[in-house]
């Protein structure tokens, strides 16, 4: 969440940069409860001090001989008075924080201005969109037919959007993961983290899922517990409350996760095939580093990200996301875009996000600063690397033959023991 006292004594810059996502947020309303949240506060303080005068009068008075009935009147009106205040004020620190758990965080200088994902900014491309001399089949089709996933089964063993994978559908699912996890941790330094796939509200709030998009979580009914939209949640939050070393960062981490989301916004969008589902796949990279290291480490992660998409063969963009666009808690995103022939365009794959310390002052993750002996929040940077159900289905798109086989990329035939389907 934001920093109150960036907030107070920058209310300005906050509200410009917070406008540039929505021209109807701001932290007016939150400044008028921290003034009186503060108000209380001095005049609590104010009161206490005028009972420990008046507390300390009762003891001279009694070594006196004179009668204290009136100022222990006082003295127990004035605890009244406090006790009042002391609530009001437990109130008010509630409703501020609340507020603030609702704030987005401000987006950074040189994200793109802009209203929706019509204005996000293409930055890099690699590779050309794939070409067929063919007719060429959507994923969804190309499953049906070689049997690889089976889109009407999913659904009757759950509902709408989920899906269930067969044969060397399910083999080259997970392969796909295998290679990720490989590929960050033998070759790209990251530790692998296989979390648990249901964590509890204050993991959910710590990166930002509650309170805004609790629509969009499945709950446990009698439990405090929700299945994780993605490992970005658990994996954050291992340092939760815990003050690290400097000599700790930067932490590299890896985790392999199934996905739930409701997607109770999405309602009519990508509805067929293997990229809007209830449940899936997803490799995900997560950074906890220092303020001076997160640009630097943001752009390292994100090529790290693209690295599976090279290595893949799968052409793909590099997008700057724009104001509009950015997820709740980041403050600047690079998504991957991979070229989809059945959409005829590019496809997110992966979003690449800075969070500044926004999720780190939620989920209290600090360090100690080596050289100044201070105590600083971390900042947090994640990113899929990638999502697994959208690159299989880039696969199946973009290397299917004339013949209606769909080749293997060759750095993942050692993990499925097969070149093709």
């Amino acid at each position: 969440m934001l920093d109150i006292k960036m907030i107070r004594e920058n209310p300005d810059k906050v509200n410009e940069l917070l406008k540039r996502r929505n021209p109807e947020l701001s932290i007016d309303a939150i400044l008028e409860v921290d003034e009186e949240r503060r108000q209380i506060q001095t005049k609590a303080d104010e009161l206490r001090a005028k009972r420990k005068s008046e507390s300390q009068k009762i003891g001279m008075m009694k070594k006196n001989g004179e009668n204290t009935d009136s100022i222990q009147e006082e003295v127990r009106v004035l605890g009244d008075e406090i006790k009042e205040l002391e609530e009001k004020q437990v109130q008010l620190d509630e409703k501020q924080r609340d507020m603030l758990l609702r704030t987005p965080n401000v987006p950074d200088e040189t994200t793109p201005i802009g209203s929706s994902d019509a204005d996000n900014v293409e930055v890099s491309k690699w590779g050309e969109p794939t070409k067929f001399n063919f007719e060429f089949k959507a994923h969804w089709d190309l499953c049906e037919e070689k049997n690889i996933v089976d889109f009407e089964r999913g659904v009757k063993l759950s509902q709408s959007r989920f899906t269930l994978y067969r044969g060397k559908g399910a083999r080259l699912e997970r392969a796909v993961i295998n290679f990720f996890l490989n590929e960050h941790t033998e070759k790209q330094g990251y530790e692998e983290i296989l979390p648990p796939f249901m964590a509890n509200a204050a993991t959910m709030t710590g990166t930002g899922q509650l309170p805004k998009f609790k629509d969009d979580m499945y709950k446990c009914v009698d439990e405090d517990l929700y299945l994780i939209p993605t490992a970005e949640v658990p994996v954050t939050n291992i340092y939760s409350n815990e003050i690290l070393s400097e000599d700790d960062l930067p932490k590299y981490m890896t985790a392999y996760t199934p996905c739930f989301r409701r997607e109770a916004g999405s309602a009519g969008k990508d509805t067929r095939g293997l990229i809007r589902v209830h449940q899936f796949n997803k490799v995900e990279l997560v950074k906890l580093c220092t303020p001076e290291t997160s640009p630097e480490e943001h752009e390292k992660l994100t090529e790290d990200a693209e690295d599976m998409l090279k290595k893949l063969n799968l052409p793909f963009r590099r997008v700057a996301l724009s104001t509009g666009d950015i997820g709740f808690s980041a403050n600047k995103c690079w998504d991957l875009e991979v070229w989809m022939p059945s959409y005829n365009a590019y496809k997110e794959i992966s979003s690449c996000s800075n969070f500044g310390d926004y999720q780190a002052r939620r989920a209290n993750i600090r360090y100690k600063d080596k050289i100044t002996g201070k105590t600083r929040f971390v900042h947090t940077i994640n990113g899929s690397g990638l999502a697994v159900g959208r690159t299989v289905a880039a696969i199946i798109e973009n290397f299917q033959q004339e013949d209606g086989t769909i080749i293997i990329p060759e750095v993942l035939r050692p993990y499925t023991g097969f070149d093709k389907i």
